[in-house]
């Protein structure tokens, strides 16, 4: 057979659709999602139904048959044969068709069985309504246990302790609130059901409407990336509004909430913030991750925005729906009255923005225009008489000003102001590109025209300055994270020139555990840190008096004594440190008073002591800067990574970001930039810079070490010393050198299914291996990483139009298919959702990498089934690769538990026809196409 493979066809549910195929996959999509029996169902059982006032089961009947939504209802009830007038049944198997939504307001107590009989009669989703569950105890929890039991792969539920579900498009109303949404663009998802009818009441006067709402109440079942997924497809939802109490399956609001934020705006007000921090652990770390710094932590890395009031909730939805993302943090203020422009500045610092620095041209222009006595800065004041003229020149001279990132336009009703007129001006600006333009008209009724002219312009208004500073200033934090999420990253193993040694440094983790310990030594942790490539200081181990006089003479005076134990954690707090020692009487009286504060020491544990000798280390001088970094666990998150200010008074600054495994360099980059120290780490006062570009490498070198070696409780290098550049070369010839560090194992009692998980699934190296083509060709198969893009680059560039067209159903230009906003939705993936294989070749004679092939398999929501694509470079056809990429790919769709594999293959690509079949999948033509399945269900 010819091996002249093409791609399928396959895309990502949530990326923006770029062509009639993308759409149309993202309309199967949603087609096919197991939540569709709860939005848009064609049949719906009230279990529990009564016409008693004031009874929830009435209020939600009333509520479906008060608001038509195309399909019929069915009151449940075993002693009525009507309920309202409808026709009831005394129990859903009773129904003449099937039911696609039960709604649940039956006592918490029979829940269990309604359910059972639900599963039974063919039910496809439920709506639990009633309370009394797990908020009332022991009892409760156990009611959960059994639903759970009962309706798992057989009926998806919404519950229990909810509100409901309201579908506003459609005039579904599955809820027991008092008055129906209005349609809007908002998908709304609140863990509180009383929050949700406060939102709704607030909604009518202020004219916002929704998509969907949803209370999820206890999460039994559907919880967030359920519902950000459905919304994520949903072609009604622009953006996703989230009340949070709590988290729930950490990887799957991660997971789903990466995908989506991309192309839909995710704002989430989480409950809780000022709860008590986690108890202090043994490490610094620990100690410093309070468990709401860590959810900050998650928000930035999946692409979410945190708010704190229920008003910059919805300000920054609306805003985000109307204006373009900045692209920085600078805004620039134009107004007539001064006192408002201060305090949209005072609030604008405070909250990390900036005031755009004019320009020397934009001066000049505006001394053209404005009177003599205008402010000549930013704030553009351009005094209490301004005409809508003046608003409308300064502004289109300032919206031109490169140093800015967004605009503000504040309007105070002074003798000669017009509102209403200066609002017609300012919308010819509505849209100024990769700037947001905001207003705030103070006042009353005499600026209520202009506010109306505006909005309708999709110009946001505020009615005062510090709330729209604000909501810039969220803007800006969205975007950057955003930014932060999808700009390509440096490959660190290339960089390095080195892989890490994983072999070495699980086996100093097993010998340690071996001995029944959990506290490796310095000596053993900083082995484990050099065999991932992070640099620390010499040390060696003395027994004895005399031992530590020879090692000292060896290194070099002056030195620093250690001590050496398997059971004291923080060594300078028993005495354990002795610093600058000179020669060798000092080291001998260093060893004493160390062996002496070490006995003097808590009692140790059975069978072990406290003071095993000393570590000997070269005395670095420290002409450069203190760091730390470190991990521990969260209960929620698993492990989480910390940076910043590091040295003996770490937890009396706390200048300290978090952040999740696993990292690339531009996410270490951001981890950063979040601290204070990162200021003096650019070089200040005429210190040069440290090398940040190789502090980021470090930090993806230490984040690997915790993703893979999985027994590590806790971790710290404190400190690891930045040396500014024209200092590096201490001690060794490093900029950057572990100078102490400390491993915490996970107990005895912890098996390894016991061991936390990570909150984001990393690089899956289980899939990297060599393979030899037919011809020969010596090749490397592995999953694709968000360095890959440049290579995907040159990978489109060796396509032909034919190649294209088999793979896109239709010709895209080679510009389009390698714009960096495409690129980022093929090459940062979620490796939960879906798996892409490249085949990667090394020239043996420059060194140069190239991707030859790919090969994609992409989950599909809600499901065990997933799609198939393969794409191969015209010149490197004919090599085995589609048949190899194929083969792996339908592995790993067994690996990860899949029960179908499909695909849809153009009538005139043959070749990937006789590869499929060849493969095992069953081809069936639909008009011009072949639609391709494997089932994995049977062996």
């Amino acid at each position: 057979m010819d091996d002249k493979e093409e791609e399928s066809r396959v895309k990502p549910a949530s990326a923006k659709p770029a062509d009639g195929a993308d759409r149309a996959l993202d309309v199967l999509r949603f087609e096919r999602d197991s939540l569709r029996a709860i939005f848009a169902p064609k049949s719906v059982a009230v279990i529990g139904a009564t016409e008693k006032e004031g009874r929830v089961g009435r209020t939600v009947l009333w509520n479906l048959i008060g608001n038509p939504f195309g399909g019929t209802v069915y009151p449940i009830n075993k002693r009525h044969k009507q309920v309202l007038g409808i026709r009831a049944y005394s129990s859903v198997g009773r129904v003449p068709e099937p039911v696609d939504l039960a709604i649940i307001v039956t006592p918490a107590a029979t829940v269990p069985g309604v359910v059972s009989e639900c599963v039974a009669a063919g039910v496809k989703g439920a709506i639990i309504i009633s309370a009394g569950f797990k908020e009332a105890g022991a009892a409760g929890v156990e009611l959960e246990r059994q639903i759970a039991e009962t309706a798992r792969g057989r009926m998806r539920l919404i519950g229990p302790n909810c509100l409901g579900v309201m579908r506003p498009a459609t005039h579904l109303n599955a809820t027991f609130a008092s008055a129906m949404a209005r349609p809007g663009t908002v998908g709304f998802i609140s863990q509180s059901g009383a929050l949700l009818t406060a939102v709704l009441d607030w909604s009518f006067r202020e004219n916002v409407g929704f998509s969907a709402c949803v209370s999820v109440g206890s999460m039994l079942d559907v919880d967030w990336g359920d519902l950000i997924n459905f919304l994520g497809d949903d072609p009604h939802t622009h953006s996703i509004m989230i009340y949070m109490e709590s988290i729930g399956d950490a990887r799957s609001f991660i997971s789903a909430a990466r995908e989506v934020a991309l192309t839909k705006p995710i704002i989430v007000i989480k409950a809780g913030r000022t709860a008590a921090a986690a108890k202090a652990a043994a490490s610094h770390t620990g100690a410093l991750a309070g468990s709401d710094d860590v959810l900050d932590a998650v928000f930035r890395r999946c692409g979410v925005l945190r708010v704190n009031s229920i008003s910059d909730l919805f300000h920054t939805t609306e805003v985000l729906a109307k204006q373009p993302r900045p692209s920085g943090p600078r805004l620039t203020i134009v107004t007539n009255a001064g006192g408002p422009g201060v305090l949209a500045t005072d609030t604008l610092i405070a909250l990390g923005g900036e005031l755009a620095e004019l320009s020397a041209s934009t001066l000049q222009a505006l001394d053209r225009v404005l009177p003599p006595h205008w402010s000549h800065g930013n704030p553009i004041d351009i005094l209490g008489d301004a005409d809508p003229e003046r608003y409308a020149q300064a502004l289109e001279i300032a919206a031109k000003d490169p140093n800015s990132d967004g605009l503000l336009v504040v309007l105070t009703p002074q003798a000669m102001t017009d509102p209403t007129e200066t609002a017609r001006r300012l919308t010819a600006f509505a849209v100024t590109p990769g700037k947001p333009v905001l207003a705030s008209w103070m006042g009353g009724k005499d600026v209520a025209a202009g506010e109306a002219i505006l909005n309708q312009a999709n110009i946001p208004t505020f009615g005062y300055p510090d709330t729209a500073t604000r909501t810039f200033t969220l803007m800006w934090r969205y975007a950057y994270n955003l930014r932060g999420l999808y700009e390509t990253p440096t490959l660190v193993e290339r960089a390095t020139a080195a892989a890490p040694d994983r072999a070495r440094a699980q086996q100093f983790i097993l010998d340690a555990r071996a001995s029944g310990r959990t506290l490796l030594s310095e000596f053993e942790s900083k082995q484990v840190l050099a065999a991932y490539g992070i640099p620390t200081v010499s040390t060696r181990i003395a027994g004895g008096e005399d031992e530590a006089v020879q090692c000292a003479s060896a290194i070099g005076y002056p030195v620093v004594l250690k001590l050496h134990s398997h059971t004291i954690t923080h060594k300078t707090d028993v005495g354990g440190v002795q610093l600058d020692l000179a020669d060798a009487e000092a080291v001998r009286r260093a060893y004493r008073a160390i062996e002496s504060a070490a006995k003097a020491a808590r009692e140790p544990p059975a069978g072990g002591k406290h003071f095993l000798g000393v570590a000997v280390q070269p005395m670095v001088k420290l002409e450069g800067y203190e760091l730390i970094i470190g991990s521990s666990i969260d209960a929620q998150f698993g492990p989480v990574l910390l940076f910043g200010a590091g040295g003996q008074l770490v937890e009396v600054f706390r200048d300290r970001a978090l952040a999740l495994p696993p990292l690339n360099t531009t996410l270490a980059q951001r981890m950063i930039e979040q601290t204070t120290i990162h200021k003096a780490l650019k070089g200040v006062r005429g210190r040069a810079p440290v090398d940040l570009a190789a502090l980021a490498r470090l930090l993806v070198q230490f984040s690997q070490l915790v993703v893979e070696q999985r027994w590590i409780k806790e971790i710290d290098i404190n400190p690891l010393l930045a040396a500014p550049a024209p200092s590096a070369g201490t001690a060794g010839g490093e900029g950057i050198i572990a100078l102490d560090a400390r491993i915490v194992l996970h107990g005895p009692d912890v098996g390894e299914a016991q061991l936390p998980k990570l909150a984001i699934r990393p690089y899956p190296v289980q899939y990297v291996s060599a393979w030899t083509s037919k011809t020969g060709m010596a090749v490397t198969i592995r999953p694709i990483r968000p360095e890959d893009e440049p290579l995907m680059v040159r990978f489109h560039a060796t396509l032909s139009e034919e190649s294209v067209y088999m793979r896109y159903f239709h010709y895209i230009q080679y510009n389009q298919r390698v714009a960096h906003e495409r690129l980022t939705r093929l090459c940062f993936i979620d490796y939960d959702r879906e798996m892409a294989l490249v085949v990667e070749r090394e020239d043996p004679k420059t060194g140069e990498h190239a991707i030859l092939a790919i090969g994609r398999l992409s989950k599909l929501h809600q499901t065990a089934e997933a799609e198939f694509a393969i794409l191969v470079s015209d010149a490197w056809q004919g090599h085995g690769f589609g048949g190899e990429l194929l083969r792996r790919l339908v592995q790993i769709g067994r690996d990860e538990k899949l029960e179908r594999i499909v695909a849809t293959i153009l009538a005139g690509n043959v070749a990937m026809q006789g590869l499929s079949r060849k493969t095992g999948f069953k081809l069936k033509r639909v008009e011009s196409e072949f639609h391709a399945e494997l089932d994995l269900s049977r062996p």
